[in-house]
């Protein structure tokens, strides 16, 4: 099988090359690389080629600057582009907080714009895999924001699943909590992408949810950066974006403070490709660590492969609601536990949300649905209606300026804005 990376000039791409080659249960012949940066592509292009080598990985891995010729014949096509790059990051996280907005890349005003640069693009990939990949052909989406790009996936009829990291990091950190093999963690995560609660967790089918709490909450706590208290009144641990919800005086704070993320990752990448450039290194070096996306690299093999060899697992991935999430619209696209076979992602049952956790849902699951409607219509009063929908938005003064300086900014990447 030919898998298609979109976007395999990223620094994350070494850590997901060596997920893939090292899964004999993969029947992967062919790695394409694909990106719009030559430059990236072929220093990264040129590191993975040494990993698999050095791996003994039998396949071929290849890279072009022609998306036709990487989704051809794929049987796999994974999206972790970022249109525009880091450079349009930085204004993501920084014009919001000229008005007092949140600046960040998935949520508020920041994801926002991100999304409306992200989903035409990703709707033209997806339409050239529907025509030239085989019939069979499934789309995996780690682009963020997920929920969003995945609802334009799913609303375009594509065969498409979204997945986020934040889930097999849980359940990794659950296992290091515990001494236990990850795989005998299960969680029931559920929510939005990037705003989703663990309501229960279970180890060999036995609940440890409480004695986590008891045990380990001041350390969950300070990992997630939301008091401990909050943990234990919700009687749920957050997914770590909903600090943003839950702190935003504190995330405002922190945001005009101190260097913004994309400062930071600019540097780690600077950094990353000039080891990868090194022709002696052949695997993926320590500092890709920092970069951000842990687990990336197992979550796609691990999706992947349930869904070639209809393994039937449970995963924790975005789907449509379909009645999943009680007081949800079916076409909303949920965050859930899942059943992964070759037909696709099955949503687990589950108990209706908290109304602490529905109302918010129920709010961000509305602004997800206008933000698509914006991306694909150019429609300045629909951008208006999603920020008034989004809850780290919402005034209409903020609303308006943020539109119109972020728009002005990001205009090269917005072609149904230009008019």
């Amino acid at each position: 099988m030919k898998v298609a990376v979109i976007g395999g000039g990223s620094t994350y791409t070494p850590e997901l090359i060596d997920g893939l080659i090292r899964r004999p249960e993969l029947p992967i012949s062919e790695i394409v690389l694909h990106d719009t940066n030559r430059s990236r592509l072929d220093v990264v292009g040129a590191m993975g080629q040494r990993m698999a080598k050095a791996a003994g990985w039998a396949g071929i891995l290849e890279t072009t600057l022609d998306l036709d010729e990487a989704v051809s014949k794929a049987g796999a096509v994974l999206l972790q582009l970022r249109v525009g790059g880091q450079a349009a990051r930085y204004k993501d996280e920084t014009i919001p907080v000229k008005y007092s907005s949140l600046g960040q890349e998935t949520t508020g005003a920041g994801g926002f714009m991100k999304a409306l640069r992200t989903v035409p693009v990703v709707l033209d990939i997806a339409e050239r895999t529907q025509r030239l990949a085989r019939p069979d052909a499934w789309i995996v989406d780690f682009t963020n924001p997920v929920g969003i790009v995945t609802r334009a996936l799913l609303d375009g009829g594509h065969r498409a699943i979204g997945l986020c990291n934040v889930a097999i990091g849980f359940q990794r950190r659950i296992a290091q909590f515990l001494s236990v093999e990850p795989q005998r963690v299960e969680l029931e995560q559920v929510g939005l992408n990037h705003l989703s609660w663990i309501r229960a967790v279970r180890v060999d089918d036995v609940e440890v949810l409480p004695r986590i709490i008891e045990e380990f909450g001041d350390e969950l706590a300070d990992e997630i950066r939301v008091p401990v208290d909050l943990i234990r009144t919700l009687d749920a641990i957050p997914s770590y974006y909903l600090h943003y919800f839950y702190c935003q005086s504190e995330a405002l704070a922190d945001m005009r403070s101190g260097p913004t993320r994309a400062e930071e990752v600019m540097a780690l990448e600077h950094d990353l490709l000039e080891m990868y450039a090194d022709p002696s290194l052949s695997s993926k070096p320590e500092l890709l660590e920092q970069r951000g996306g842990a687990y990336y690299s197992e979550a796609a093999a691990q999706l992947l492969s349930s869904l070639i060899n209809s393994i039937g697992d449970i995963q924790v991935v975005d789907v449509r609601n379909d009645g999943t999430i009680e007081g949800l619209p079916d076409a909303a696209v949920v965050e859930v536990p899942c059943v992964i076979d070759s037909d696709g992602a099955h949503p687990l049952a589950q108990a209706p949300l908290a109304p602490e956790m529905l109302g918010l849902v129920q709010h961000v699951s509305a602004y997800e649905q206008l933000t698509v409607q914006a991306a694909l219509s150019g429609d300045r009063s629909v951008a208006l209606r999603a920020l008034l929908a989004n809850p780290l938005v919402g005034e209409w003064s903020m609303s308006t300026a943020v539109l119109d300086d972020m728009i002005a900014a990001n205009i090269d990447d917005l072609p149904a804005y230009w008019a």
